[in-house]
This record gives structure tokens, C-alpha cells and sequence, in this order.
């Protein structure tokens, strides 16, 4: 394995870091992606590789991104129905009580499920939870200190990778995942009655 501690080897390392981002099945962390070389190589020159190979594959139908829980190459949304016609493996459908339950989790998170109901105005039943952390997108990060302690719940990093973003801050504003819901009828599709989970 070469060594790379001086900014010399910049185009050898890029190399090994756009070998490794392309074989991955998961985004990379930089602590992964330095664990590639046997020499130190500071955060700083590990940013400056991922810079250049981001601009490198500038216009191209498949980009680098940055998101929450490291580095990935990803086809390029414009891109993505062609290569859906190849893959054509469907999409999970979710139904709009799971896209609600989501977004409030999301956006008021932690949240218990009795809060979620007391703003969706609704009980949430035990599959809408199960779906979204079946789905990898919520878990249990701790316990209220009330009376038979509920589970709180929270979106995790595989949420805001499957979404594109580096952190919550990026998600939209609330107003405008609002008016998505109440464009979307309600009994567009089967998955939209309350108990559909996917």
C-alpha cells in the first residue's frame, strides 16, 4: 500500500478513495476512507481528494455525495428513471399515515407516540412503526421520564442518507411538506388507508 502523508501523492490517493467509494454498497466516513492508507493523512488533504473527485465528476450522469453518514457515488436524480428501466424493482409505496408519522418524527423529534397522535389527531397504530424502523428510517433513542416511560422515537442517519442530506437542517421547510400532503388525495392508491404499511 503506498504512502501517503505528502500532498505529492494527491492522485494516487484520489485513486484509492474513488476505487474504494465505488466498490462500497454503503457512504463512507472519512474515518473509513483514512483508514485506507497506512500513513497518516489529515482530514484536511482527505477533504481536498474528495473536493477534486467530486469536481472530476462534475456532468456526469453519477455524483459524489456527502451525506449524513459519509461519502457515496449515487446516479444523478435526473438519470435515475433510465436506470430504473433496467432495475426495475418497485419502490415501496408508503401509505399517507406512515408519510405523516414520518414527517413528525422528523421535524419534532424525539417524539413519543403519544405525541405524534396528539398532532396527527389520530392513533398510530403498531405497524406504522414497524414500518418506518423496519425501513431503517426511526428508532428508539431513549425513554420519557412519565409515568410507563414511552419510547422515543427519532430519524436516523439511513433516513437522511435515503434522502440526500448531510443533516437535518436540510431537510424542507415544514410549509411545503404540508402543502405535498394535502395535494396528495387521499385514496390515490390501496397503501393509503390508515392501516397500510407498504
Amino acid at each position: 500500500m503506498p504512502n501517503l502523508p505528502e500532498a505529492s501523492n494527491l492522485p494516487e490517493a484520489k485513486r484509492i478513495i474513488e476505487g474504494a467509494l465505488l466498490s462500497s454498497q454503503e457512504p463512507l466516513s472519512l474515518a473509513d476512507l483514512k483508514r485506507l492508507f497506512e500513513e497518516e493523512i489529515g482530514p484536511d488533504i482527505l477533504r481536498r481528494v474528495l473536493d477534486e473527485l467530486r469536481e472530476d465528476w462534475a456532468g456526469r450522469a453519477v455524483e459524489l455525495a456527502n451525506l449524513a453518514s459519509g461519502w457515496r457515488f449515487q446516479t444523478r436524480p435526473d438519470f435515475q428513471p433510465f436506470v430504473d428501466r433496467i432495475n426495475p424493482e418497485k419502490r415501496p409505496r408508503y401509505s399517507r399515515a406512515v408519510m405523516e408519522t414520518l414527517a413528525i418524527i422528523a421535524y419534532r423529534q424525539p417524539v413519543t407516540r403519544g405525541d405524534v397522535e396528539d398532532i396527527r389527531g389520530v392513533a398510530v397504530s403498531a405497524p406504522i412503526i414497524q414500518t418506518l424502523e423496519s425501513r431503517g428510517w426511526i428508532d428508539v433513542v431513549g425513554h420519557r421520564d412519565t409515568p410507563g416511560r414511552p419510547a422515543l422515537y427519532a430519524t436516523t442517519r439511513s433516513f437522511l442518507d435515503d434522502l440526500g442530506l448531510r443533516s437535518l437542517q436540510e431537510l424542507p421547510p415544514l410549509e411545503e411538506i404540508a402543502r405535498t400532503l394535502q395535494l396528495e388525495p387521499a385514496t390515490s392508491h390501496p397503501a393509503a388507508n390508515e392501516s397500510a404499511a407498504g
